[in-house]
């Protein structure tokens, strides 16, 4: 647990941090991370906004994290909730509040969202308390929604989020706006750049050179925690590792098709 004093200065920095990050991936993990800390949250996702719907694209689970061998992650499939009032982050990118649900099991029909215990059925995982706010940027447009699950105090005992946290995890989540919009910019020209090696060379997709880029993130972090790397070096390395790796064949375009092209 951390004091207010420290809590509003862990807000600042974080704001200084995220908005040096260029990867849209990697900054959903920090900006995750560091909301968790702030509210001393056992687990959390992500969800970023494409047209009428929300995209889940992070999630981070402590509890079931500490179940698996050291150095493996854990793996989820993505998938898409309607923006409407009918689910928890639905309803907050739909009207932009912040939610501060105590547990999600004891949700009354006098709201208009529920809660589905399908995803807990399926991780056995048990989801209790709930501080959902949505991700906008300075125009007041919603991009995205940030939901922290079961915050827990200094015995590990799940409790219900404190209402002293929200105004802390309002500023957190304006900065992370800003910053994911600027991410999101620096992809697209990344993928402009890609449909451009594209029309040189129809073997290299956008598929591609994501599953590049994520290999060589990952073999990047394994060689460094082996040699004992510091972790904020290693952060730093990811984000330009990323942007770069993903960029490894845009020199096709200047490549003559005599020689690009060539049989054989």
């Amino acid at each position: 647990m951390i004091d207010e004093k420290r809590k509003f200065q862990e807000v600042l920095n974080v704001g200084l941090e995220v908005t040096q990050i260029r990867d849209i991936d990697i900054l959903l993990e920090k900006i995750l991370t560091k909301a968790r800390y702030l509210t001393n949250a056992d687990a959390g996702s992500i969800y970023i906004k494409e047209d009428s719907s929300l995209l889940f694209r992070y999630t981070q689970n402590q509890t079931l994290q500490k179940l698996l061998p050291a150095g493996k992650k854990l793996i989820y499939s993505s998938f898409t909730v309607p923006v409407n009032n009918q689910s928890i982050s639905g309803y907050v990118a739909n009207t932009g509040q912040v939610l501060n649900i105590e547990n999600v099991y004891d949700l009354t029909d006098s709201v208009p969202f529920h809660f589905d215990p399908s995803y807990d059925r399926l991780s056995g995982y048990r989801t209790q308390s709930v501080l959902c706010f949505p991700l906008k940027t300075n125009t007041g447009e919603v991009i995205g929604v940030l939901q922290l699950i079961n915050a827990t105090n200094r015995e590990g005992h799940i409790v219900p989020f404190r209402a002293d946290d929200e105004p802390f995890v309002v500023h957190f989540a304006n900065n992370a706006a800003i910053a994911i919009e600027r991410a999101r910019m620096t992809r697209d020209i990344i993928l402009r750049m890609i449909k451009m090696a594209e029309l040189r060379d129809p073997k290299e997709t956008g598929a591609h050179v994501n599953r590049v880029a994520s290999y060589s993130l990952e073999i990047y972090e394994a060689w460094a925690h082996l040699r004992g790397m510091d972790k904020a070096e290693i952060d730093r390395n990811r984000d330009v590792l990323k942007m770069s790796a993903m960029l490894h064949d845009v020199g096709k375009v200047a490549i003559s098709d005599l020689i690009l092209k060539k049989p054989g």
